[in-house]
């Protein structure tokens, strides 16, 4: 049941239904089984990364220390969306609070923006890597990339701050239906009974805060693919490429469906589309990431397989 406050002549909204979700008798059930497999592929994946960096002194580099803070901040980001969306999909209720759905809108921009940042680290620490490599155990250092994870982790959950702020004064009434498969800025706004002409702010911090990310990342790998081209050994080039392919493959899909989602400012989309962008980088992305960093990285399956095998060592020897 909706739940509504009557303030003067208005019925204020405190709570907000997503209309997006189906009903358990109308193939609820059919998209909560696999998206409940993602989720806890995603955790376990992330976890398990996290885990192998942290344990394994081979692993303790740099680049390394990035992935993990990767991971561990993608356990969180899925965390303030798929649960809610397991909720929906097999409950009748498929409302959130006002003060919940603010606080998913927070939690899930905040770490989507420290995310871009870590990133953005990571695009750094191949830059100096591989185009002043005399000089990267001197620049990369541990204390480097701690300051680099905290200023990203400030940035990401300082920006928002402002316009969750402002959102939470707005006056919402009449309908509050959500048509998207979470809280989002634009079909929140779309729902107040006010001005929110304000919006256009919102749109350009955003927009700053992507092409930002956007130009560092891509100006560093132009110069990473222009001395990689100019190495003499075949081998050199290869393995060059391979250490900064995953990271390019997570910046792309990452940062291309974010992209298309928040650089529109008035255009729109249609409700499928507009879903469709939303499944990308709320459940794809973070599924394709423990795969792009494990599966596919030499040195974090020698990790793995160290880990497992001084575990079922250690369990032989306590029998």
């Amino acid at each position: 049941m909706t739940q509504l406050m009557t303030s003067g002549n208005q019925t204020m909204v405190t709570e907000f239904l997503f209309s997006m979700f189906p009903h358990l008798h109308e193939g609820g059930l059919l998209f909560f089984i696999p998206l409940l497999l993602v989720y806890v592929f995603i955790i376990t994946g992330n976890l398990m990364i996290f885990i192998v960096v942290q344990l394994d002194v081979a692993l303790h580099t740099p680049m390394y220390f990035f992935i993990s803070v990767l991971s561990f901040l993608e356990i969180w980001y899925t965390t303030t969306t798929i649960p809610k969306m397991l909720s929906c999909l097999i409950s009748e209720k498929k409302t959130i609070s006002l003060a919940g759905c603010l606080m998913q809108m927070y939690f899930f921009h905040s770490l989507g923006i420290t995310e871009g940042c870590v990133l953005t680290s990571m695009a750094i620490d191949r830059y100096i890597a591989i185009c002043h490599p005399l000089r990267y155990s001197t620049i990369m250092t541990p204390i480097v990339c701690i300051q680099l994870t905290a200023g990203s982790c400030l940035c990401g959950f300082f920006l928002v701050l402002p316009e969750i702020t402002w959102i939470a004064t707005l006056p919402f009434c009449g309908s509050n239906q959500i048509r998207q498969i979470f809280c989002d800025f634009t079909p929140v706004l779309s729902l107040a009974c006010t001005d929110t002409s304000l919006v256009i702010i919102v749109d350009v911090i955003h927009a700053v805060e992507i092409l930002a990310s956007f130009l560092v990342i891509t100006l560093s790998y132009i110069r990473i693919i222009v001395v990689i081209l100019g190495m003499p050994s075949a081998e050199g080039q290869q393995k060059a490429f391979s250490t900064c392919a995953a990271h390019l493959t997570v910046f792309l899909l990452f940062f291309g469906s974010v992209s298309v989602m928040y650089l529109r400012f008035s255009a729109t989309y249609s409700v499928f589309w507009d879903t469709t962008i939303a499944v990308t980088f709320v459940i794809l992305a973070p599924f394709l990431n423990p795969m792009i960093y494990s599966l596919r990285n030499k040195d974090m399956k020698d990790a793995i397989g160290r880990l497992f095998h001084h575990q079922k060592r250690a369990g032989v020897s306590g029998r």
